[in-house]
């Protein structure tokens, strides 16, 4: 069995880690998003429901059944405890999940990239991972990224960012840096490049019986 080479995609909120992210997987890698399987998790009838309803409360569901992430983002953000006791609920349950999808993907994907948005803040995964990338851009520009969305305001994107690593940290993680303050052009020919690099090292990569 051929063991894929597996890339951690990380970034700040609005950095345009997704965008490269779909860049990559038109080029042949395999993605797996975790922000998308905590969506799962968390939707009506998802397997994580029943213990935030028992940790945080009927009021932490909405009216729909499932996660209400808005109220609950902020009650997390406002305290640390809250925050950490939802990560230790949740983040468990993402990996199984992600690993399931990355084996799956596994056979047929040039590479794996697991697209991690609080990588930094779980360093500890590095280990896992054969390269760290980073999607970085100036603080300044994230900000009006989030807010030009329409989804946040730009207090609500400013705690977001406060209560994320700095970009210091996840530069000091990262193997492959992709500066996204540019065109998106720049960053298309940035994605070829890195997808050429990472095909090369995966067609190479260890082979496991």
């Amino acid at each position: 069995m051929h063991r894929a080479l597996t890339i951690a995609l990380t970034g700040g909120i609005g950095s345009g880690k997704s965008t490269l992210a779909r860049m990559l997987v038109e080029r042949g890698a395999g993605l797996i998003d975790t922000d998308a399987i905590a969506r799962e998790l968390t939707a009506a009838g998802g397997s994580a429901i029943d213990a935030i309803r028992a940790e945080f409360g009927d009021a932490a569901i909405g009216p729909d059944g499932a996660l209400d992430r808005a109220g609950l983002r902020a009650r997390v953000f406002a305290d640390p405890q809250a925050r950490a006791q939802l990560e230790a609920l949740l983040h468990p349950m993402i990996w199984r999940r992600a690993e399931a999808i990355g084996r799956e993907l596994a056979a047929t994907a040039a590479y794996l990239v697991f697209d991690i948005p609080l990588f930094a803040e779980s360093a500890s995964r590095k280990r896992q991972f054969d390269r760290v990338l980073l999607v970085d851009c100036p603080i300044q520009l994230q900000l009006a990224r989030v807010v030009q969305r329409g989804n946040v305001l730009r207090e609500q994107a400013e705690a977001i960012v406060a209560a994320q690593a700095s970009r210091a940290q996840r530069l000091a993680l990262a193997d492959d840096i992709v500066f996204n303050g540019a065109s998106l052009a720049a960053l298309e020919q940035r994605a070829q490049r890195l997808h050429a690099l990472y095909s090369d090292v995966g067609s190479r990569h260890e082979t496991v019986v």
